[in-house]
């Protein structure tokens, strides 16, 4: 959950930074951009560190790092303060959603992995709503510095709790040689891996329809439908449902569904959803209600998808799970960050380019699906018997 935290939670408080820091909404956009590129960078690290040393000592390092950088942030006078200590909160802030994806194919096989992963979407779901709430009410009570704070005691609160309460989940046995030779081939392996690459790219492309409004959201919910720094929740309550019925959907279709109609199911709910939004944006004024429906249904269906993407992909590359959880965030998190310095302040302008710009992006995801699924069928045929 440190992940969207570290987005959510402070766009409440765009007006009064950039009012303090003496600057504006473009330089604090690229607070956003920079984050999402460290994030990225680092991600593809993560797991593979992770793989040699264990999972557990990761993520008690990328707590503390992320820890200090919050703080700074909180200390910050300038914006450009901002940039260097957002970077170093991206640096470590995806030690925690790599390394869990790992963790749970370390303990789980089929249907109960893609149940478990289920979960982790639920918890990630959550995130969403709660951030901006948390960050709306610090803002209005206490100002923007109070947001950086949280994000502080948040990480060192979940340091204590892996300490306490996360096993080792990677045996020495299992574990791969740390040196530029080995992981040389394994991100050779992995980036080579055509329907890994194929699942990944489509995971970002479906991710991205939706966060593409996540990171609009202080214009589109304050300029184009009229609401204040504490109505987030009208964004991000339809998310966080959609994704919570989404995950339990998820895991009741573990065991009855195979992994492909779940997918197929998915998509056709994320089309309608998509569809629904742009014909509200040609037939109706700007009005919350018309316009935040779509975002719970395409949550519902992209929830229900997550899961069987992101296991179709791990599976590809079973013994370097832990480097293709961190190249599949760093696919992700590098696509967010296009999305964030390019797609987001080119479409934002109005409703409908927004529609249309998340539709295109589930396209493109529907698209990777379908080619993924012919790719893996094909290297099945291709294998000798």
């Amino acid at each position: 959950m440190v992940g969207p935290f570290s987005i959510n939670t402070y766009l409440p408080s765009f007006n009064e930074m950039s009012l303090v820091l003496g600057t504006d909404r473009v330089a604090l956009q690229l607070t956003v951009s920079i984050y999402f590129l460290a994030f990225a960078f680092m991600s593809l690290w993560h797991g593979a560190i992770s793989d040699s040393f264990g999972r557990r000592r990761v993520v008690l390092v990328g707590l503390a790092v992320y820890a200090l950088a919050s703080l700074g942030c909180a200390l910050s006078t300038r914006v450009e303060h901002l940039w260097i200590l957002r970077a170093f909160q991206g640096f470590s802030a995806g030690a925690g959603i790599v390394i869990g994806r790992a963790v749970v194919r370390d303990l789980h096989e089929g249907p109960q992995a893609q149940r478990m992963m289920s979960h982790v979407v639920l918890m990630f779901g959550l995130a969403p709503a709660i951030a901006p709430l948390i960050g709306g009410w610090l803002q209005s009570a206490f100002g923007w510095r109070a947001v950086f704070a949280f994000l502080c005691v948040l990480s060192l609160s979940l340091m204590v709790a892996v300490f306490i309460r996360l096993p080792e989940t990677l045996p020495v046995s299992r574990r791969q040689p740390f040196n530029l030779a080995a992981l040389g081939r394994g991100y050779a392996a992995v980036f080579g891996n055509l329907p890994f690459m194929t699942w990944s790219i489509a995971y970002a492309c479906m991710f991205g329809a939706f966060f593409l409004y996540v990171l609009s959201a202080p214009v589109f919910l304050m300029h184009h439908l009229g609401l204040g720094e504490k109505d987030f929740l009208w964004l991000f309550g339809p998310a966080t449902i959609g994704l919570m019925l989404g995950s339990a959907l998820a895991g009741r279709a573990s065991h009855r569904w195979s992994s492909a109609r779940t997918v197929k199911f998915a998509f056709m709910i994320m089309a309608i959803a998509m569809f629904y939004n742009i014909g509200v944006c040609f037939v109706l004024p700007p009005g919350v209600g018309w316009y935040v429906i779509h975002i719970l249904v395409f949550n519902l269906g992209m929830s229900l998808a997550i899961p069987s993407l992101t296991m179709r992909g791990l599976d590809c590359v079973p013994t370097r799970r832990g480097m293709a959880s961190s190249v599949q965030l760093f696919v992700q998190t590098g696509f967010n960050a296009l999305i964030a310095a390019v797609l987001a302040p080119c479409l934002w302008g109005t409703l409908l380019e927004l529609a249309l710009g998340s539709a295109a992006l589930c396209f493109f995801a529907g698209v990777g699906v379908i080619v993924a699924q012919k790719i893996g069928r094909k290297s099945k045929s291709l294998r000798p018997e």
